[in-house]
């Protein structure tokens, strides 16, 4: 009797769609620790902060209750849709209706999915940003779409180009990834830049996405693509409570956009989970109305720990602006290695430090390293240690 599994061949979707990069280090990084090696992590961008500790009250109080536990509506809890409209226009200045132009979403990671899924063709094409989140790329081939590369540069402070854009075939495009403040380079977006990119999506009837995690983390003005006039005809605003609530394991974020685009992916969405767990939503609710003081308390640590941060980039002897938001540091390699990968895995291995390469994030990071600043300053000193040797 054969007790083996039965063979099964994958679906034809996950042709060229490996495992999670990072999915797959942190388990290289479990077997080394097993080994003894006690490897210090500085690569992902999971918050050790906690939430504030109303947020983590209100979430005691309301499991507490025993009418709490049941499904909830898919288009969320409109306490929660309320609190995300009232954010949106007291920080960024924009105006939408909780009813009508809002989803909550069980992470924003998910919404990427539900987008491509909604909208994508098998051959319809979505242009995604080289460096950039590694999510995009997979998430459009998932949903049988292909990838179009646009080329971010330094030389270009990391904006898209708008007059390469317009030399590329434009003919089966139907999304365009964008995402400011940009993970992997923290640079800023440019005004007059996102300007011309609605311009450019409403002539080429392109729907925008645009990823909008890290607005408030080391940034004194948070910005959504969405006050730019007219950018709701054609943009989707995808933002996450995970990096400015420190609420990353909660699973909360938001989808915001027009009427007609929240009812077109909630088809899809409906389909995929129950709604999400009610006194989660009351929490996030709770997080969403914390005056200043809370960003300026947690920006405070995070500024101290990127002076570590730089210290450590300096050891390396690796090239970097000062001038970067968000929760990471972006570095050019020194000239003697021939990728991040390189760099990378040399200090994984002869320092027990782990550094992401910014390979991962497209070719076009290819020279360069992405450090986090989740961790505290004992741990960038013990880093900082190890590199010095």
């Amino acid at each position: 009797m054969n007790n083996s599994p039965i063979k099964m061949n994958t679906a034809n979707r996950l042709e060229g769609i490996g495992e999670y990069y990072f999915s797959q280090k942190l388990r290289e990084i479990d077997t080394l620790n097993k080994q003894g090696k006690n490897i210090i992590n500085l690569g992902i961008g999971s918050p050790d902060l906690p939430p504030h500790p109303s947020v983590i009250q209100v979430l005691q109080e309301e499991s507490a209750k025993p009418n709490v536990h049941a499904y909830q509506s898919y288009k969320g809890s409109p306490i929660l849709r309320n609190a995300i409209a009232e954010w949106y226009a007291k920080w960024y200045g924009v105006i939408i209706d909780p009813e009508t132009e809002v989803l909550p979403l069980i992470g924003s990671k998910e919404g990427i999915m539900h987008i491509c899924m909604t909208y994508l063709n098998e051959g319809d094409v979505a242009l995604v940003p080289n460096p950039g989140y590694p999510t995009y790329r997979s998430a459009v081939k998932l949903a049988g779409g292909i990838c179009q590369d646009y080329a971010l540069t330094a030389d270009n402070n990391w904006q898209p180009n708008l007059d390469e854009m317009e030399k590329l075939d434009l003919k089966k495009v139907k999304l365009l990834f964008l995402n400011y403040p940009h993970m992997p380079t923290g640079q800023l977006p440019d005004t007059e830049t996102l300007v011309k990119l609605v311009a450019f999506a409403k002539q080429h009837e392109i729907l925008l996405i645009h990823d909008n995690p890290y607005s408030f983390i080391l940034n004194n003005e948070p910005s959504s693509l969405l006050a730019i006039e007219g950018a709701k005809d054609v943009v989707i605003e995808l933002n996450s409570l995970s990096k400015s609530q420190n609420m990353a394991g909660w699973r909360v974020g938001m989808l915001v956009g027009a009427k007609p685009r929240i009812e077109e992916v909630l088809r899809f969405k409906s389909n995929m989970d129950s709604g999400m767990f009610l006194p989660v939503q009351l929490a996030a609710a709770k997080a969403l109305s914390l005056d200043a003081s809370w960003y300026e308390s947690v920006n405070t640590i995070y500024a101290e720990r990127r002076k570590k941060v730089f210290e450590l980039l300096d050891l390396l002897q690796c090239v970097y602006t000062k001038q970067q938001v968000g929760m990471f540091v972006w570095a050019k390699i020194p000239e003697a290695y021939k990728s991040g990968f390189e760099l990378s895995d040399k200090i994984l291995y002869e320092r027990s430090v782990f550094i992401t390469p910014g390979g991962i994030f497209g070719s076009a990071g290819d020279g360069f390293i992405r450090v986090s600043l989740c961790g505290s300053i004992q741990l960038f000193d013990t880093a900082i240690e190890r590199i010095r040797g």
